[in-house]
């Protein structure tokens, strides 16, 4: 797939999330039950979320082999913390950005393509970058996902 790759100023945005340090080897077994957890928690709280979608904010790798990572969804505002969720936003920041469109499995390309992208350009990254999940079409069960890398 031939990814567009384009600079973006981001709006903050409020995020009801679960934060984790895991290994890379570890996070696809574990995104799934962080998520679960959230949506339990929106469940709970009607008007917290209206239209968000799900995301996951990743920090610069620790070691190169851990993560520290931020999995939730889009609200509406902030909130108290209840346990393991807690209120979070993602960055308002200058950053380059791609759409995916397909299986998670494959998201990586869209984020070695920005990676590629701002090498090419000679554009520094910060390490900290997010995934914004749209949409499953009721066809395909495919959806678009908007891969954000912050710009130094």
């Amino acid at each position: 797939m031939a990814y567009e790759v384009t600079i973006e100023r981001t709006a903050e945005c409020p995020t009801a999330v679960v934060k984790a340090n895991t290994t890379w080897r570890e996070f696809p077994a574990l995104w799934r039950t962080i998520l679960d957890e959230v949506w339990a928690f929106l469940r709970a709280r009607p008007g917290l979320r209206t239209e968000g979608h799900n995301v996951m904010l990743y920090r610069s790798g620790i070691r190169g082999v851990e993560v520290a990572v931020e999995v939730g969804v889009q609200v509406t505002d902030s909130f108290e913390a209840a346990g393991r969720i807690v209120p979070s936003r993602l960055p308002a920041a200058e950053a380059a950005t791609t759409v995916h469109t397909g299986t998670p499995a494959e998201i990586g390309a869209a984020h070695d393509a920005v990676r590629a992208w701002c090498s090419a350009q000679r554009r520094k990254l910060t390490g900290v970058r997010w995934e914004i999940y749209g949409d499953p079409d009721p066809q395909t069960g495919h959806f678009d996902v908007a891969v954000y890398w912050e710009l130094a």
